[in-house]
Order: structure tokens, then sequence, then C-alpha cells
């Protein structure tokens, strides 16, 4: 039996706001839930679910839920390291200082 998932408070509200920007922009397109739903190919409580920012519900149905609504291009730039101002910062600091050029061998002058 798996164990229940508690994600930290941070994760909670991060869904949620997603959950309510997801039925907010459903209800800007005047699409009820059975239609969207049936887009992203699951059913209308998961789509409940997801509006609600349930943290038990699978990344891929979110992302079906975007797709159907015109919106998974923003999921596919989340961690994209255009964003990743971390991660640039630990790649540059990486880098190195100076860099040298490796000599070829010489040719044989024996000839």
């Amino acid at each position: 039996m798996p164990t229940p998932h508690n994600p930290p408070a941070a994760v909670r509200r991060a869904l949620r706001k997603l959950g309510k920007d997801i039925r907010d922009a459903r209800r800007r397109r005047r699409l009820p839930m059975a239609i969207v739903a049936e887009r992203a190919f699951t059913s209308r409580s998961t789509l409940q679910k997801i509006e609600a920012g349930d943290t038990n519900v699978g990344i891929g149905i979110y992302a079906g839920v975007l797709q159907a609504l015109g919106l998974l291009e923003g999921l596919s730039q989340v961690a994209d390291i255009g964003n990743d101002a971390v991660g640039q910062a630990l790649a540059s600091a990486e880098l190195p200082k100076h860099v040298h050029l490796k000599r070829a061998p010489e040719a044989s002058r024996d000839g």
C-alpha cells in the first residue's frame, strides 16, 4: 500500500494557485468542466481535484488539462534554463577562468 503524500506547504500553495488559474482559464474560455475533462481524457471529478490543487493528481493529468486549454507551452518552460537563475549562476561559477589550447604533438623531424 502506498504511503500518503504530504508535500510541504509551499508545494500545496503552488498547486492550489495552479488549480485556481486552471479554473479561471477554463471559465474565461466559457468551457464547462465536462468538455475540458473529455478533451484532457480524464473525468470531471479529477478535473475538480485539479482545480482544487490536489497533490495526489499526477502531473500527466495536469498536463492534459493544460493542453486542453491551450496552455501546455507554459509547462514546458517551468524548468527551462532561461528561467533558472540559480542553475545559470552555478554553471557560470564552474566555468574555467582560463582556457588553454592543447598543443598538437610535433611531427617527427626524422625523415
